[in-house]
């Protein structure tokens, strides 16, 4: 392979296959972290393998500080590097049947950094070139063990903007129905491959795959029953394509919110009818009860589902270069509420425009057009929530002489409503005034 630098950890790693070398033993890079090597990537993680047991390799890297971990196999940890030993067939087989126990062909490969070596018995290299995803050995017996593999090859497709094998689309096919609800995988592993994919060039090929696969109907149904749904008369593209461009429009480094784009007409399926002669999505980002229940069943935590649903709902809220001022502090008032940022609703907002082929995306004029005026407004005194008013629940008790109760927060949104209108009303003195009628009825 003729690389140098393998990592971070790049000293560290090459000092334990060296001494595990000068000690008798086999020891090779391994994994994906070959497999990034190979496309010239720095690997985050680099693990090791060797034909050491983990109790050898503890005792020869006792004084660097070392952890036993793992039950069914163990492994070392040597300053946070880990060295798995063999755990398959003889040491005369090493480390081929290991690696035959991986999950993909492109993660089958092993490296001996000191002899510059690899080990790739079952064509790793080759179906890499080619960007083929090959389960390793018999496909069926790797889904079996772990049917998470599944939705990784898919997110390999995606990685590599390749394609799967035809021995691999068989297998999926026929292996689906165990990615189910009360199947043999963690929810939460799915929702973890989910957010991975996020981060990818164009996390569309994953949801295509998985679409291909029959594995999307039973990760995200909401999203897959749109696959045939038509646009409508303002779209160019059907709402499973809509979504999918919208999602690879939408920052890799912003997970939830590109995730949200994949999701946020997910609700046109429910909201679906003809009125007139045409197909109409009225109010589709109210429908959020099939979006809701697919998140609740990935383990989504309460933060990241709120977060989800409340720029779904709002992203349907305009903004033009014709939008008042007080059109945009309301507008800037529901955000608030819904604790989704200005920032993320614009990006919301660009990314849906671009995802639609019958209209032109925005252009940075008029994406400033409408930043300014959101900027204008935040500016003032202006006031997005009740708790930004210039007087406080405690203080409309003592000026009125009430009691602690519902009728102090109706006056209190009441004045909200006023500073809505007109944010120069936000100063102590105007909201008092604004209650002297409320004082006469006392």
């Amino acid at each position: 392979m003729g690389i140098l630098i393998v990592s971070k950890n790049d000293p560290l790693v090459l000092k334990i296959i060296t001494t595990l070398h000068q000690n008798g033993h086999k020891a090779y890079i391994a994994g994906g972290a070959v497999r990034d090597m190979l496309l010239s990537q720095l690997p985050e993680d680099v693990d090791i393998l060797t034909d050491a047991s983990a109790r050898t390799v503890n005792s020869l890297f006792a004084h660097m500080g070392t952890k036993l971990v793992g039950k069914s196999f163990p492994i070392c940890l040597v300053k946070g590097v880990e060295v798995a030993s063999c755990r398959a067939g003889k040491a005369a087989d090493f480390p081929e049947d290991d690696l035959g126990m991986r999950d993909f062909t492109i993660n089958s490969m092993a490296w001996d950094p000191v002899s510059d070596t690899l080990v790739d018995p079952f064509f790793g290299k080759k179906d890499l070139a080619n960007k083929i995803i090959r389960f390793t050995r018999d496909p069926g017996d790797r889904i079996l063990e772990d049917p998470l593999r599944m939705i990784r090859a898919c997110r390999f497709v995606a990685l590599l903007d390749g394609s799967l094998a035809a021995s691999s689309l068989t297998a999926i096919l026929s292996h689906a129905h165990l990615i189910e609800a009360n199947g043999k995988v963690a929810r939460e592993r799915i929702q973890m491959e989910l957010i991975k994919a996020m981060g990818l060039t164009t996390p569309s090929v994953f949801f295509k795959n998985l679409h291909e696969t029959g594995l999307l109907a039973r990760i995200l149904p909401c999203l897959d029953r749109c696959f045939d749904l038509d646009g409508g008369p303002h779209h160019g593209e059907t709402v499973f394509e809509h979504s999918l461009l919208v999602g690879d429009a939408l920052p890799a480094n912003r997970p939830i919110l590109r995730l949200a784009g994949f999701l946020h007409d997910a609700g046109k399926f429910d909201a679906a009818k003809i009125k007139e002669g045409k197909l109409t999505f009225a109010g589709h980002e109210t429908h959020i009860e099939a979006l809701q229940t697919d998140l609740d069943a990935l383990r989504f935590s309460s933060r990241n589902k709120t977060y989800l649903l409340s720029l779904v709902q709002a992203h349907m809220r305009p903004l033009t270069e014709d939008t008042t001022p007080k059109a945009v502090r309301r507008l800037l008032a529901m955000l608030n509420r819904y604790d989704v940022s200005f920032r993320d609703f614009l990006r919301m907002r660009i990314a849906d425009k671009r995802g639609n082929l019958a209209k032109s995306p925005y252009t940075l004029s008029q994406i400033r057009v409408r930043l300014k005026k959101i900027q204008n407004e935040l500016s003032g005194r202006a006031a997005f929530n009740m708790n930004d008013l210039d007087i406080s629940g405690s203080d409309i008790i003592e000026l009125l002489g009430l009691k602690a109760g519902p009728e102090v927060g109706r006056i209190k949104k009441m004045l909200f409503e006023r500073v809505l209108e007109d944010p120069s009303l936000n100063t102590r003195i105007d909201l008092e005034s604004l209650l002297d009628p409320l004082k006469k009825r006392k």
